[in-house]
């Protein structure tokens, strides 16, 4: 397992990159196939002292990316903040693998290619501000992400959400073929969304 420890306006020592290796290799008993783990110090003089270091720990590999972050005000502390949130992630995913048995599939399910309609001939207005464009009266976006999608169950989709430790995940479910989110309620309860593109 490769560790790659990188600092944006910040100093990494040897003592800290050897502190790092060192508590990383224990992860492998929480995530087997972990083939590379990135960690990311970053420091922000301008936020307040307990944020002022943020820590970012990504485990690459095969199968979905685990990502944790955490903030403190040094780098240490903000790492062991970081690490715990991963293990608890980790454990909260391999007990749900306990409980919902036949979770990952080997056969993946080939999106199917999306028609774009062309645009309507009343469409509004697009302008440029900024180097965006904005359609009609807004809102404006200003960041935008593609990935790719490949369906996925609705336990696939909940493992994947709580791998990348986010309150939500948007998928395309294999077995309807919809545009959905999974979402995390209080607790443990989980809210799923499925749109109806066939109207």
């Amino acid at each position: 397992m490769d560790v790659i420890v990188t600092g944006r306006r910040c100093t990494i020592t040897d003592e800290f990159r050897e502190k790092v290796t060192d508590r990383l290799q224990g992860i492998e008993r929480f995530r087997d196939r972990v083939q590379r783990v990135e960690v990311q110090v970053s420091a922000h003089s301008h936020k307040q002292p307990d944020q002022a270091t943020r820590v970012e720990i990504t485990l690459i590999g095969k199968g979905p990316v685990v990502r944790s972050e955490a903030s403190a005000d040094d780098k240490g502390m903000a790492f062991d903040h970081a690490l715990d949130k991963m293990k608890s992630q980790l454990r909260r995913a391999a007990d749900r693998r306990k409980v919902h048995r036949g979770l990952r599939v080997a056969d993946t399910i080939a999106a199917a290619p999306v028609e774009v309609p062309p645009p309507a001939e009343d469409a509004p207005p697009v302008r440029r501000i900024a180097g965006l464009e904005v359609t009609g009266d807004g809102p404006l976006v200003v960041r935008e992400k593609i990935f790719p999608a490949t369906p996925l169950t609705l336990a696939q989709a909940l493992d994947e959400m709580e791998l990348v430790g986010h309150d939500f995940f948007l998928y395309v479910d294999a077995e309807t073929g919809a545009p959905s989110v999974v979402y995390r309620r209080k607790a443990y309860d989980y809210g799923v969304i499925h749109l109806d593109v066939t109207q």
